[in-house]
């Protein structure tokens, strides 16, 4: 017998959702390239296409559109709960706190019931992330506006505006990390479906792994990396510094799957470099694609790559966003590829997750009382 750690190459469900070839950096939704997606549709399209397996006609979008419209209003308990939080809490706790609270013990795993509930989740997850941002920020909390489609209603409630720039950043960052097939937090959520626990459970069990800072923050982490080296001619000193002379560990390089470009970072650096305005936009990015050259040229050979993480955080900051938003911005869009995950996993495969552990302890012995020991 031999463990797998970190339980690399196993294999735990069949899935139609999401394609990765690491080798050719490919990533598929359903079949379609991730840049078609992320070129020619909106959010919304690709949460129908993830839940039920097909591009929708237009009817069959207008009927999605306006399931997940009428669920834009949160409960009033769950606007009292995000007010009464700590404005210094993490937003993805505040983010696991309100989902934990919408939990309930009585759901029925049924498929017609599945993708009446799915809509529902994804409303509420736009009035959940935006008034986390609201009460972070301060400002009075509120429900998002329905007369809006997805990215526009989020950006709006966050913001109280957005222009076509940003609603189409917003929404190509959504598309892109929509899902990924298995990685800790989509496990962390199958696990919890196999129990067929609510899909809010399997929600918050999915954001209690993306807290940790092996899976989440990474994209938080690549940004403040840019901001500590300050300037493009300061790139290499740092580098060779911290990298090649140090042991600092390069943010935003490699990934478990992936051994030469993700697909997903070539498309936050088009966007990255068209959307930078200010002189500092614009500082970050050449940082970005100075430090890129000198991590390929120096781990390429290796298999280490940028990843999706490398540039979405100076995208994050363009649409105007801090940092502390970064990781529960992905979490935002994910909420989708949980809910495809669990609903594929419970009306297809459905099985408790219940692996096993080689014991490595002491054999057999005899107990001591504690008078004698």
């Amino acid at each position: 017998m031999a463990v797998s750690l970190g339980l690399e190459d196993v294999f735990i469900k069949y899935t139609g959702l999401t394609f990765i070839d690491g080798n050719e950096g490919i990533l598929r939704y359903r079949g379609y390239d991730i840049n078609d997606l992320v070129e020619h549709t909106s959010f919304e399209e690709v949460c129908y296409l993830m839940i039920y397996g097909e591009l929708p006609k237009a009817q069959e979008l207008d009927t999605f559109k306006k399931a997940i419209k009428e669920h834009y209003a949160l409960p009033d308990h769950v606007f009292e709960l995000i007010r009464d939080l700590p404005r210094d809490l993490d937003t993805l706790t505040m983010m696991e706190t309100a989902y934990a609270s919408l939990s309930s013990g009585d759901y029925k795993w049924e498929k017609e019931n599945d993708r009446k509930q799915v809509p529902v989740i994804l409303g509420e997850n736009i009035g959940i992330i935006s008034n986390i941002y609201r009460h972070k920020m301060g400002k009075e909390l509120k429900n998002p506006d329905p007369k809006y489609d997805y990215a526009e209603a989020f950006l709006r409630n966050c913001f109280d505006k957005a222009d076509p720039v940003r609603i189409n950043a917003m929404n190509s960052a959504l598309v892109i990390y929509v899902d990924h097939e298995v990685p800790a937090s989509t496990t962390a959520a199958l696990v919890a479906s196999s129990t067929l626990s609510d899909m809010y459970s399997c929600i918050t069990a999915a954001i209690a792994a993306l807290k940790g800072p092996l899976h989440g923050g990474a994209a938080e982490a690549a940004y403040k990396q840019l901001l500590d080296i300050k300037t493009v001619d300061n790139v290499q000193t740092w580098f060779d510094n911290n990298i090649k002379g140090g042991n600092k560990r390069l943010m935003g390089f490699g990934h478990r799957v992936y051994k030469t470009y993700d697909p997903r970072m070539k498309i936050f650096k088009r966007i990255a470099e068209s959307m930078g305005k200010t002189e500092e936009q614009k500082n970050l990015f050449e940082i970005a694609k100075k430090l890129e050259d000198l991590g390929v040229k120096e781990f390429g050979s290796k298999g280490i790559y940028p990843n999706t993480d490398y540039y979405s955080g100076i995208v994050f900051n363009e649409i105007g966003f801090p940092i502390y938003m970064f990781t529960t911005l992905f979490g935002f869009s994910r909420v989708l590829g949980w809910l495809a995950h669990i609903t594929e996993y419970v009306e297809e495969e459905e099985r408790l997750i219940r692996p096993r552990a080689i014991y490595t302890g002491p054999g057999k012995r005899d107990f001591v009382k504690i008078s004698e020991r």
